[in-house]
C-alpha cells in the first residue's frame, strides 16, 4: 500500500487531454422489447480478433442504458461521413430517434443503420462497471462494412477523413 497522498488531477486538463483524441463516431443500438434504443458513443474499440470481440462505454444515466443491460445483443453502427445528421439524432434526447432514420433488425435483433460505414451485431458477454460508465464487452456475431469514410470525431468536431491532410512517414 503506498503512503504516498494522491492529489486531485484537474478535470479540465484531463478534458482537454481527450479533446486531442481523434475517434470514430458510433450508434449503439438494442431492442427494448418491440421498441428500439440507441445513442451516439465514440468510447468504442477493438478487443480481440480471435475471438472477434470489442468493447463500448456507456454513461449510466442515459436514457438508453437501462435497455443495454437488459439486452443479450446490441448493435454497433459505425457512421459514414455523410450521416452527420444521424451523429445529431442519437445524441439528441429525442424519444423516438428511430423514426428519424432507415433501420433494419440484424440477424439477432439489433438495429443496424442504413447507409453506416460498417455496423456489427455483438452477443454481450460482460458488463463492467467503472465509475460513471458500464464497459460493454462482446463477441462480434455479425459483420458488414461498405467502402466509405467513415465520422470523424475531434475537440468538439466532426470530420470527413477526406478533409483531414495525410501524413506520409
Amino acid at each position: 500500500m503506498s503512503t504516498r497522498t494522491e492529489q486531485a488531477v484537474d478535470p479540465a486538463a484531463v478534458r482537454e487531454v481527450h479533446r486531442r483524441f481523434v475517434t470514430g463516431v458510433t450508434v449503439v443500438t438494442a431492442m427494448d422489447g418491440e421498441v428500439p434504443r440507441g445513442l451516439a458513443v465514440n468510447a468504442f474499440c477493438s478487443v480481440s480478433l480471435e475471438p472477434p470481440m470489442v468493447m463500448v462505454c456507456v454513461q449510466t444515466t442515459s436514457s438508453t442504458y437501462p435497455a443495454l443491460v437488459r439486452a443479450s445483443h446490441l448493435g454497433i453502427n459505425i457512421l459514414a461521413a455523410d450521416q452527420l445528421p444521424v451523429a445529431g439524432v442519437f445524441a439528441s434526447k429525442n424519444t423516438d430517434k428511430f423514426a428519424e432514420v432507415d433501420w433494419s433488425p440484424g440477424p439477432h435483433g439489433s438495429p443496424l443503420l442504413t447507409g453506416s460505414a460498417a455496423a456489427v451485431e455483438v452477443e454481450i458477454g460482460e458488463r463492467l462497471r467503472a465509475a460513471t460508465h458500464t464497459v460493454f464487452v462482446g463477441r462480434i456475431v455479425q459483420a458488414e462494412h461498405r467502402d466509405v469514410d467513415p465520422l470523424v470525431y475531434r475537440a468538439g468536431k466532426f470530420f470527413a477523413p477526406a478533409d483531414m491532410t495525410p501524413l506520409s512517414p
